[in-house]
């Protein structure tokens, strides 16, 4: 999967991705219990993983 087609993966996509690249656990539990059936960008992945902070 290229850097442009994980910009808009579905939830699914991106948590194979991330466990296959050696994703921490927890990284990969939030992404798969964050509600979002797709991301769309960067920020949308890292609202999932740390919050809207």
């Amino acid at each position: 999967m290229s850097p442009i087609e994980l910009q808009t993966a579905g939830r699914d996509d991106l948590v194979s991705v991330a466990r296959d690249n050696g994703a921490g656990v927890q990284v990969v539990d939030k992404l798969e219990h964050s509600g979002a059936q797709r991301f769309d960008g960067p920020d949308d992945v890292r609202k999932a993983v740390f919050g809207n902070d």
